[in-house]
């Protein structure tokens, strides 16, 4: 029997119904991506599985180096043959992890290969295979994206970009995705990081042709690219945080830190953490005058390998999932923009599992009886995108909120390959409704549960977002 089959994942004639019959051809709102908006513009293409597959992909650098594989063959100099076999190699050890599904459905689903799983005694046929099957028209980075069934998506792009490849992709009437841009202003908080904050500041006033040399500049350089990305058609934010800020602060207090800041001096730690609890209290009030989305990610321990950032850079494969509270300063930020009349629709992701109640309980404070599921928990992302992530996730929204509100999953990679996130989710959740139908907790009403299963697929967020469709 195949590994990857039509019902795979699916347990009892349930699961199998509500998939077939209202998942599998939902279209797809990709509104969390990392995709180079490059790569779609050009419409990249690849000449082997290693160049789509393991370049920039950390999630299996991970893996490789646990199986004790040579960094040369993660992001070394090695050949992209000798990076695959590396990794065909490290495959027959994956068993239980996340990444043997994703990377067998992707085989699956883009190159046809169900017929085997892959290990060294099968990677000369899977290249060819795949190495083939990479020179048919369809497997473009474009192609992906309309064989995947997508019709949007939303890419993470930083507030100094002069987003021209969205501009281009939005003007080829050839082709029918959208992809738009996603504010992401995070790194204008971090102010501990010295020089670094200063070269962001130096690109920022460059982009918005406008003198930064205090907070009010500040604030108004990034509106000005607020305003521009507004003009291209984004409708979301994101802010990657290792918590959330919501400290009491005077403006005098800013100001002042803003200096030191700009002048390379150190930024005390207190200051540091009210500079970040100001920057993001008027970066997301420019989010809600925009009508947009707010994301917050939080929770990640960035880098910890001090030797390897060194070497390689950030988003290589060594970060984790981090501990900092989360409540208070939540409730807080939350509470001021309410109580002001100024927040925005919000989806509140954390990385650490542990939090999921926490959150799950937050959002019924916040929820304002006009728009349906206006604050989010949002789907297990990074570590958590898995079956016991996405579970943990279902399970916490079902029990303290709306299930049926979510707004559903999301790829948050840079493959054009990991569409398939999609299809795993859609038969997680139908797996989960459809037990439940068999075991009569909710009622054998397929219309009923079928339809929410859409709801979460794709209709809540085509109507969330507010998106031209």
């Amino acid at each position: 029997m195949k590994f990857i089959h039509d019902d795979f994942m699916l347990e009892g004639q349930e699961a199998v119904r509500l998939y077939h019959d209202y998942a599998e051809n939902m279209p797809i709102i990709d509104y969390h991506c990392h995709l180079p908006p490059q790569e779609v513009a050009v419409d990249k293409r690849w000449d082997n599985l290693s160049q789509v597959w393991l370049n920039g992909d950390h999630y299996k650098w991970r893996t490789m180096r646990s199986n004790g594989i040579d960094e040369r063959y993660c992001t070394g100099d090695a050949t992209d043959r000798e990076k695959f076999d590396k990794f065909a190699e490290t495959m027959p050890r994956l068993l239980r992890n996340p990444m043997y599904h994703w990377s067998h459905l992707e085989l699956a689903r883009y190159f046809g290969v169900d017929d085997l799983v892959l290990s060294p005694a099968t990677a000369d046929d899977v290249w060819e295979r795949t190495r083939e099957k990479l020179q048919s028209p369809e497997m473009s980075a474009r192609g992906l994206m309309k064989q995947s069934n997508v019709v949007l998506v939303c890419t993470t792009d930083d507030p100094t970009d002069s987003l021209e490849h969205h501009v281009s992709v939005a003007s080829d009437q050839s082709f029918s995705p959208q992809m738009l841009p996603t504010w992401r202003p995070d790194k204008f908080l971090a102010i501990e990081k010295g020089y670094q904050w200063t070269s962001w500041i130096e690109k920022l006033e460059k982009a918005s042709g406008m003198s930064v040399k205090s907070m009010a500049n500040l604030l108004s350089a990034l509106q000005k690219r607020h305003d521009f990305f507004a003009s291209v058609g984004c409708r979301l934010s994101d802010y990657g945080l290792d918590t959330v800020y919501a400290d009491k602060y005077r403006d005098a207090e800013i100001e002042e830190t803003f200096e030191k800041g700009l002048n390379m001096q150190q930024v005390p730690e207190d200051q540091v953490r009210k500079f970040k609890s100001a920057m993001l209290y008027e970066l997301v009030k420019m989010d809600a005058a925009s009508d947009w989305t707010v994301q917050i990610h939080y929770g990640a321990m960035r880098s910890n390998n001090s030797r390897m950032a060194a070497l390689l850079g950030p988003d290589t494969g060594f970060d984790s999932i981090g501990d900092l509270p989360i409540a208070a300063a939540l409730s807080a930020f939350l509470d001021r923009l309410d109580f002001e009349q100024k927040l925005p629709r919000t989806i509140l992701y954390t990385l650490n599992p542990g939090d999921n109640e926490v959150l799950g309980t937050m959002l019924g404070n916040f929820q304002d009886g006009r728009t349906a599921g206006k604050i989010q928990l949002g789907s297990g992302w990074w570590f958590n995108d898995q079956i016991d992530g996405m579970t943990r996730q279902i399970e916490a929204l079902s029990q303290l909120g709306l299930l049926s509100r979510f707004v559903g999953m999301l790829t948050d990679s840079r493959s054009f390959l990991s569409y398939t996130r999609h299809e795993y989710f859609r038969r997680l959740l139908c797996n989960i409704l459809g037990r439940e139908i068999s075991r009569g907790l909710i009622p054998r009403d397929f219309d009923l549960v079928g339809k929410m299963v859409q709801d979460i697929s794709y209709n809540n967020a085509a109507e969330y977002f507010g998106f031209e469709l």
